[in-house]
């Protein structure tokens, strides 16, 4: 490795990023040390370690240009984003649920990461290296990813994709790296040797002009010019359309080069608005380009060439360079022709900038007197097959020909203008004809828009040239007016016209009356100029033609075969009754249809000969096709074709019933059909039996359900394989559908005797299915129907819940028993109006109901027994208009009973309180602290009702195992104390406290009860231990308990009398700071510490006197 301060820097971004991205698995905090990585000046084999991004690059931008390589760039960064979310859900340290593996189907993934090349070779290095045959997952033996080898490689794709969105964009700060990689990235420079630059496509045009004959004057060679790329500047440009001076060139047209003028008129085109173009460099070069020393005397536009005087008589003297077109120009006129007005040099017209044409003579800008001349004496063109088309008329003329053979304009002039609108008007109004510059169409009406094709004049090309580019027609006695339009042409459009419309108005009539307009078409041409309707001419007249067109065609089989055998002609109408149209029946008859006689006629277009002889083609055609598939009788061939109406489906179907009708008297005989033997020896009998009894898709499958039921040791049934072959052809597939373990009663059955849930991946069979839930719902809570194999889903999840049942309800109603079901159903509804803040549980019963008054006492709608609605507790006359603490105040003073019992009756009447439904317990808080909800199965702590949790409860937690986070007045932790530290905190906050039993309680047990395990059932029994003197008539667990009630109760923090051991403990439960300043004493040291750890409240959810 290179210790170059550039490296040293790669490390040092590249261990902080790794460090951010491997505990916390976000993007967003590496980002900037990528971006810093990403602009380091290193070769890409040091910067890169893991991936191999050079041979990336270069798999993933193949293209012929530049765009094509963008266009796969830009796929690569996609891709890299999506290669980029995958590491960071692996690095996160919430990963997502299905992690393990990545699917091929998923079609982000399809159109992403596997379209680059690469990209699977990432994953691999992810640790996706187990293939499997529908995506890429992690080893079985692989609990979790490796995270830090994953953010290394997920920081290295971070970085090449930011680098090529740089490359992209073009910001990338060192280009260089890249240049061998990516060439288009920074173009090689292009070496220019001609010193005339030349258009694409003129090279190619000078040698076919040239021939394979060498020059024999060759450009002598000069330095070579390196164009720069951002103006497309040379250092003699010429216009490509006018062959003057260029200003500026076009890159979105392949950089050709133009004037001005000829700018504003090839980009006024819709198509070409948008295309961005650059000026050209202007230089100030204007020497001839064979010597370099004299002045431009002539322009060649044959070979592009600008020539002095003596070098282009020397050059055009060659035989093959004889005929090329020159102008002649001076260095005052010619220097910029652009930017200034010209001079027509055959009229003298002083014309403006922008103008191609004269104004006056029309003639082109660069033509000059001596050009006329030239013209003339050098008429033979150099390419006579080289055709220019007219840009007013669009008729392609000769290269040779200077004008239009048709409308006589030059060769570079442009549309002629088209007056405006009122101009037009007045036009109109006095030859009461005009000619549509679109369509040609001959308007005899005074309109703005054109008859024929809606279009207006003044969206012609010329009315939107600019001034400047405007040509002023020449008047009358300058030019020859156009003769006018013959007057038999504008007849033949107005007939065309009214004949469309005609015929548009009868189909619409007739798709209102259900004809289609095949048959109008045909109706029109069969009435010929009639003034009869085509509808009502279909209605009366078709029949009769049909029937006409039925009698030919069998007249003229009849004399085909009157020699020999023939067949007598018979007319077959649509009311079933046959007619004779011809001779006595020689033979066998031949039955037509109208149906058939339509259709031939349809498809002749009304011809009715041509209908007669389709027909008679078409029904042979069909008599070919029955004998060839084996039904040679031509009487019923021909009366099946007759009953079909010529359908050949509908003639096989007609043929083929007589032949299976003994198959159908076996299939609905009584009889019961004879089971199906696969080891019968005629294969193919049992083969056509499967395909007719179970309906599958080939002779293929049929041929592999008996091999499967043939195979040695298998207990498969029929209906199960084929039920599997029909979902597959593969053996192997088939074999994992038969053979599917319960992982409850781990017997073997088949994937459709198997029940899911949709919770879960796991499957059991039917019977295991219905006996869990049976149970479930009969002895259970509504939270234990769960799958019985994985115990998914979390019901605890509010989310999940809704959905969860809502399925499951589909998948009992069919497999529970009535009674079973509709338990289910009261226990959900009971599960569902827990929601309602108004529900509340009998104390008396397990029913729960909605309370809909405000009284203090409340009826069970179950028992029939009244409790009271806020302290739930047996009502009693005595707490009529008494608050629930002065009724317990008073039946601890007054109740003979409350008093027997003593501080074991305190314990149950502050017994426990589900946190979540409210449902409240008499039972004593000691003991195991985990308790569990009977009611909505909430687990939680019962001396602080903090929840319960099975795996990490936040992302600080450091506990993956069930636990609760306990405060430090909890019951939890004071338990372990002894009842006389307990007794000195009571006593340093002044709470009284009962060290006596109450007269009359039980002293020599404990009678406190609380929830037992006996034989697998939850009961609730009295405590039963001896009690202690000086402990009020209660065991030691029980005292303590009282007295933690009273500290609770009055909210005493347990932390003042900690030693130093305790609030060290208790700062890290807490995680507090316990660094020890040096030197310090262990009283300041505990002072310090205990402050801090005031500062942390007590248990919110603590019961407290309120």
């Amino acid at each position: 490795m290179s210790s170059s301060p550039a490296s040293v820097q790669m490390d040092e971004a590249r261990g902080r990023a790794w460090s951010l991205l491997s505990s916390s698995g976000s993007a967003q905090e590496v980002k900037a040390d990528v971006q810093t990585m990403a602009t380091i000046e290193l070769p890409l084999s040091e910067k890169y370690r893991h991936v191999s991004a050079e041979v990336m690059l270069k798999e993933n931008s193949a293209g012929r240009n530049k765009q094509e390589v963008l266009e796969s760039l830009n796929r690569f960064i996609k891709a890299l984003s999506i290669l980029e979310k995958y590491g960071c859900n692996l690095t996160s340290p919430t990963r997502p649920r299905y992690w393990r593996s990545v699917k091929h189907n998923n079609p982000v993934f399809r159109t992403t990461v596997d379209a680059i090349k690469g990209g699977r070779r990432v994953l691999y290095l992810y640790g996706y290296t187990n293939q499997q045959v529908d995506g890429l997952s992690f080893p079985d033996e692989v609990e979790d990813p490796d995270t830090e080898k994953v953010a290394a490689v997920t920081l290295e794709v971070m970085t090449l994709r930011t680098e090529v969105d740089m490359i992209v964009k073009g910001t990338h700060p060192h280009l260089e790296h890249f240049k061998e990689i990516i060439p288009f990235v920074i173009p090689k420079a292009q070496l220019v040797t001609d010193s005339v630059a030349k258009l694409p496509g003129e090279e190619q045009q000078q040698q076919q002009q040239q021939g394979d004959k060498p020059l024999i004057l060759p450009l002598p060679p000069k330095p070579a010019l390196v164009p720069k790329p951002s103006t497309g500047s040379a250092a003699v440009s010429e216009c490509s359309l006018c062959g003057g001076d260029a200003s500026l060139f076009c890159s979105s047209c392949d950089n050709p080069h133009f004037c001005d003028a000829c700018d504003d008129l090839f980009h006024r085109h819709p198509n070409r608005a948008s295309h961005k173009r650059d000026k050209l460099q202007q230089t100030k070069q204007n020497t001839c380009t064979i010597c370099g020393i004299s002045a431009v005397h002539a322009r060649c536009a044959t070979c592009l060439q600008r020539l002095c005087l003596k070098c282009d008589k020397l050059y055009h003297s060659h035989p093959d360079r004889k005929g090329h077109n020159r102008t002649i120009t001076t260095p005052a006129k010619t220097s910029s022709p652009s930017l200034s007005p010209w001079e027509c040099s055959h009229c003298t017209t002083v014309n403006e900038m922008r103008a191609v044409l004269c104004t006056t003579c029309e003639r082109p800008r660069l033509a000059t007197a001596v050009s006329t001349v030239q013209e003339s004496t050098m008429s033979l063109p150099a390419s006579p097959n080289a055709e220019w088309q007219c840009k007013s008329c669009t008729v392609m003329n000769q290269g040779s020909s200077i004008l239009c053979e048709v409308c006589e304009r030059p060769r570079l002039a442009t549309r002629p203008p088209v007056s405006s609108d009122m101009s037009i008007l007045r036009s109109l109004s006095d030859s009461k004809q005009w000619t549509c510059q679109f369509c040609t169409f001959a308007n005899t009406k005074a309109s703005t828009v054109c008859e024929m094709c809606d279009m207006s004049p003044k969206d012609s090309g010329g009315l939107s040239l600019p001034q400047s580019l405007q040509q002023t027609p020449c008047g009358p006695k300058d030019r020859p007016q156009p003769k006018p339009r013959v007057n038999l042409e504008l007849k033949r459009q107005m007939t065309m016209k009214e004949d469309g419309l005609a015929l548009v108005g009868h189909i619409r009539e007739a798709e209102k009356r259900g004809i289609s307009p095949e048959e109008v078409y045909a109706a029109l041409g069969a009435c010929g100029g009639s003034n009869v309707n085509p509808c009502d001419w279909l209605t009366s007249e078709l029949p009769h033609l049909l029937d006409e067109i039925c009698a030919m065609a069998a007249s003229v089989q009849l004399n085909y075969k009157m020699g020999s055998v023939g067949m007598q002609p018979v007319l077959e109408r649509d009311g079933g009754e046959s007619e004779k149209s011809g001779p006595t029946s020689i033979g066998d008859s031949m039955k037509l249809s109208r149906a058939e006689a339509k259709l031939a006629w349809l498809k002749t277009g009304g011809d009715t000969d041509k209908a007669v002889r389709e027909l008679l083609r078409d029904r042979k055609e069909k008599m070919k096709e029955l004998h060839s598939l084996g039904f040679q009788d031509v009487a019923q061939c021909v009366e099946a074709l007759r009953q079909s109406g010529g359908e050949m489906q509908g003639a096989l179907s007609l043929l083929q019933r007589p032949l299976l009708e003994a198959f159908h008297q076996r299939i609905w005989t009584a009889q019961p059909e004879p089971p199906i033997d696969p080891a019968h020896p005629d294969k193919q009998r049992t083969c056509r039996r499967l395909l007719a009894l179970y309906d599958l898709p080939s002779w293929g499958r049929c041929e592999l359900v008996l091999s499967l039921l043939q195979e040695p040791g298998v207990s498969y049934s029929l209906e199960d394989v084929v039920q599997a072959v029909k979902e597959s052809h593969d053996r192997d597939f088939i074999r994992r559908l038969l053979n599917n373990e319960c992982p409850i009663c781990l017997s073997i059955f088949p994937r459709s005797k198997m029940q899911s849930l949709t919770s879960c991946q796991c499957s059991v069979c039917f019977e295991c299915f219905r006996e869990h839930f049976t149970i479930a719902v009969r002895d259970k809570h509504i939270r234990d129907m769960v799958c019985p194999s994985c115990c998914e889903p979390d019901i605890n999840d509010p989310e999940k819940l809704d959905s969860y049942f809502s399925t499951l309800d589909i998948q009992l109603r069919d497999c529970l028993e009535p009674e079973v079901y509709d338990l289910f159903h009261k226990k959900l509804t009971e599960h569902a109006l827990m929601k309602d803040p108004k529900f509340m549980w009998c104390c008396h019963c397990t029913s729960g109901f909605i309370n809909e008054g405000d009284q203090l006492k409340v009826t069970c709608l179950s028992c029939h027994k009244s409790f009271c609605a806020q302290c739930k507790k047996p009502w009693e006359p005595q707490h009529q208009d008494v608050s629930c603490e002065q009724f317990q105040l008073w039946k601890r003073e007054n109740d003979p009973e409350y008093q027997k019992q003593g501080l074991a009756g305190y314990l149950r009447d502050n017994g426990i309180t589900c946190p979540h439904c409210r449902f409240q317990y008499a039972l004593t808080k000691g003991g195991c602290m985990h308790f569990s909800c009977s009611q909505c199965r909430y687990q939680f702590c019962s001396g602080c009702n903090n929840p319960y949790h099975k795996t990490k409860c936040k992302p600080g937690c450091s506990l993956n195992c069930l636990h609760a986070h306990h405060p430090r007045d909890c019951l939890f932790y004071l338990r372990d104390w002894e009842p006389p530290r307990l007794q000195a905190l009571l006593q340093r906050s002044g709470v009284e406290f009962n060290t006596d039993p109450s007269n009359g309680a039980q002293t020599d047990e404990c009678g406190v009860m609380e929830q037992k395990d006996e034989g697998g059932q939850q009961v609730d029994s009295p405590c039963g231990i001896k009690t202690q003197p000086g402990q009020a008539g209660l065991c030691d667990k029980h005292y303590r308990e009282y007295l933690v009630s009273l500290i609770n109760a009055h909210s005493l923090d347990p932390a003042l009398i900690y030693d130093l051991n305790e609030v060290i403990r208790a700062c890290e439960r807490y995680q507090v700071d316990v660094q020890r300043g040096e030197g310090e004493e262990d009283n300041a040291y505990q002072t310090r510490l205990l402050k801090k750890l005031m500062e942390v409240p007590l248990g919110e959810k603590v019961p407290r006197n309120k």
